[in-house]
């Protein structure tokens, strides 16, 4: 059976109003009927079109508007037909298709109609400066710069000058209304070059593009649908930025594929969230919503969100915390950068005890490592275990030797440091252009079952008491908890191997930290010697003797009885922020320059 949605408010349009006068009786022999068109027989349009047409797909949240998979999939026929119109006759098989569109309905038609193309769609961000949008259009080669009427001044300013290419410069006209007039069928393959291309944040060298095959985006979707278990009656309400892998992987290709709605909310705002979860929980409320059931997002906006839960109404208050209870959100999700315990314990209180589930993954591979579903295999600082269809290991910094199921100790029973390898259907083809970067980053195998992708992230496997009994099969065995980057969150001092993750948790864990950031820096005696760059909370400005701000000894005694003495930082600088991505990740080597200077 299929799970129905509340109809969706879009006023239906009598299309004989549009006609000319006396268009019925001059042309006698013209009757109306469906137009029939065609898309390519992909498994991400095979599931749409095999979704209950009239459901709900895509809803943007502030204004109402929505649309259904019958309408999404009429409409996605219909942009495929325009974008091989406005590609002035040149096949946009395997072509890259930049696009500047903002979140929503456009977005997803946008990007299946490229799909669709067999082109290899470029999602850019608006927020990128120009120069930094035309050395992605430059890079990638791409055919065509698509913009839509919100970002069209944008695109302009982008093509003006300074382009070694010339794309062309397609202006697409707003959705506003679904297309139902149309009958879409589905015909065979004829060609696998489409996919998407998403590029790197560049915090070690210039941006690369991550070349996806629209196989790998599918293997990706698939795995966590097994994983997650989306279903038709999920409404995933997404607040996340859509060049990223996070924000078009998990949530929005995989909810398609499962029939999910999403309902977007662009750019994130605490208090529209707030209300957006509360409303169908309100008693007086006069537009009743669906309410949210899934939801992912970064610890960043878990934080901002918990800072301003109090500053709510007490109304307001009681209906969020119903929104968030584990009987109405089936699932809330942190990723793409660590979580700090005290947020998923603050998070927990909050929602009477939904449990914040974490997970791994990165723009080359999409979600590698995930706890599972059951609450007891949300174990803090643990990224679960291989999502279903991914093959893992860990092979040991020091040896590099593989360490096998049994082997996490070494001989004096410490715990051996292992780099996260990774292979499998979901994991990216290539960097565009870029031969020797993906050479670098692959290692073959002795075992002929292909190369192994070597992610530059460090982990350690526990087996941890509880957890891993439920019956989702892929989430059995040791657990697997991320140390952090090998080039910059391990850090190496008198002989021993620090994680900068795990100070920083137990940092954020003290009342005077509001942010902070761990970093290794050189040092003559340790080799390096471990520093933090700290935002005080509140509380920090005036705990420090004589009500001055918390300083750097301060911060040793509190963490005298959390850490060992080698792993406290022996430096301390506190700023008024710490710069972040949208994704929520520092870029440490910019920090220690520019605090530190060349090191």
């Amino acid at each position: 059976m299929w799970a129905r949605r509340a109809a969706c408010a879009v006023p239906l349009v009598n299309r004989s109003l549009l006609l000319p006068p006396n268009f019925l009786k001059i042309s006698p022999l013209i009757s109306f009927q469906r137009m029939a068109s065609t898309l390519p027989r992909l498994p991400v349009f095979e599931a749409v079109k095999k979704h209950d047409p009239n459901s709900t797909a895509v809803v943007h949240s502030l204004s109402g508007r929505c649309f259904t998979y019958g309408e999404l999939m009429n409409d996605v026929a219909a942009a495929r037909d325009r974008l091989a119109k406005k590609a002035d006759g040149k096949s946009t098989e395997g072509e890259r298709i930049a696009f500047l569109v903002e979140n929503g309905y456009d977005y997803v038609v946008t990007l299946l109609s490229i799909l669709g193309s067999h082109a290899i769609a470029v999602p850019l961000s608006p927020t990128f400066p120009a120069h930094e949008l035309r050395y992605i259009l430059d890079q990638s080669q791409s055919l065509m710069l698509l913009s839509s009427e919100k970002f069209q001044d944008k695109a302009d300013e982008v093509l003006k000058e300074g382009l070694e290419t010339q794309p062309i410069n397609y202006k697409s006209e707003k959705i506003m209304t679904g297309k139902t007039d149309d009958t879409v069928t589905l015909e065979d393959l004829k060609s696998k070059q489409g996919g998407m291309m998403l590029y790197t944040s560049g915090t070690t060298s210039r941006p690369k593009g991550v070349l996806l095959p629209e196989s790998v985006l599918t293997a990706q979707s698939l795995s966590l649908l097994e994983a997650w278990s989306y279903t038709p009656s999920d409404r995933l309400l997404h607040v996340l930025p859509l060049h990223h892998i996070h924000g078009t992987v998990n949530a929005l290709l995989t909810p398609l594929f499962a029939g999910s709605s999403i309902e977007f909310i662009f750019p994130f705002n605490t208090q529209a969230v707030w209300e957006r979860l509360a409303s169908p929980y309100l008693p007086d409320s006069s537009k009743p919503k669906e309410k949210i059931t899934f939801f992912t997002v970064v610890p960043t906006i878990y934080s901002r969100l918990l800072q301003s839960h109090a500053s709510l109404s007490p109304e307001l208050q009681a209906a969020t915390k119903k929104a968030f209870s584990p009987e109405n959100m089936r699932v809330n999700i942190s990723g793409s950068a660590a979580l700090p315990t005290p947020v998923k314990s603050a998070w927990r209180e909050l929602s009477d005890g939904n449990v914040l589930l974490e997970r791994y993954g990165m723009t080359e591979v999409g979600m590698a490592l995930s706890c599972g579903l059951a609450f007891e295999d949300r174990v803090d600082g643990s990224v679960g275990w291989p999502l279903p269809s991914v093959e893992a290991r860990l092979v040991d910094t020091e040896t590099n030797e593989v360490i096998k199921e049994g082997e996490e100790l070494d001989a004096e029973g410490r715990e051996r440091h292992g780099e996260i390898q990774l292979r499998g259907p979901t994991v990216f083809k290539e960097y565009w252009q870029n031969p020797d970067a993906t050479a670098s980053e692959f290692t073959d195998d002795a075992d002929g079952k292909g190369r192994w992708f070597k992610t530059g992230d460090v982990a350690v496997r526990r087996v941890v008491e509880g957890a891993g009994k439920s019956g989702q099969e892929w989430a059995k065995g040791p657990m697997w908890f991320v140390l952090g980057r090998k080039s910059a969150d391990i850090i190496k001092t008198g002989g021993e191997k620090v994680s900068a993750l795990e100070i920083e948790r137990e940092m954020l864990s003290l009342p005077q930290v509001e942010e902070c950031a761990v970093v290794g820096l050189q040092s003559e005696a340790w080799g390096q010697k471990v520093a933090a760059v700290v935002m005080l909370s509140e509380a920090g400005k005036t705990a420090g003797k004589g009500g001055k701000a918390w300083g750097p000894m301060d911060m040793r005694r509190a963490l005298k009885e959390q850490l060992a003495n080698y792993k406290i930082p022996q430096e301390m600088k506190v700023v008024e922020s710490i710069p972040r991505n949208a994704m929520g990740k520092i870029n440490k080597k910019l920090l220690v320059k520019e605090l530190w200077g060349d090191q």
